[in-house]
């Protein structure tokens, strides 16, 4: 059961069966929490409540301070978790785009002809080369971790 707010606008309680294929994704906070403490705490409260002790780690938002070079350093720590053995992390988000960083754009007050090709618009992004050196660096993890 939750709290809810229905298309009309209305609050309502809401219940559910729940949803099997949903995970939960370690995003920071206050604070990151892409170390290895802080993702064998999530796991070991996702196994105290009878669910895979498994996650995925967003390398981006609050976890890389919201400073988009800092993702490489957070998939280095992962995959250093991996490499050590760890299976707890299946998975990771990244912020990604063919151009590194991000630009402004208001529609009706900038040009769309105006915008760089391959940058986002939205959150800061790695480019394309810093990309493939992080799936390089999660790939050789994993390779070790199957060795």
């Amino acid at each position: 059961h939750f709290l809810s707010v229905h298309k009309n606008g209305q609050v309502a309680i809401v219940q559910t069966q729940g949803n099997p294929d949903c995970h939960v994704i370690l995003r920071g906070g206050k604070a990151p929490n892409y170390d290895a403490a802080s993702v064998g705490a999530a796991c070991l409260e996702l196994q105290a409540a009878k669910l895979p002790a498994s996650l995925m780690v967003d390398c981006s938002h609050a976890n890389s301070s919201k400073q988009h070079e800092r993702q490489l350093v957070v998939a280095k720590d992962i995959a250093d978790q991996m490499a050590s053995g760890s299976h707890s992390v299946f998975g990771v988000m990244i912020e990604s785009h063919l151009k590194a960083g991000a630009q402004k754009f208001t529609p009706g007050k900038d040009k769309v002809q105006d915008l760089a090709y391959g940058q986002s618009i939205t959150d800061a992004c790695m480019g394309w080369d810093t990309t493939v050196e992080l799936f390089d660096i999660l790939a050789e993890a994993v390779r070790t971790r199957r060795s």
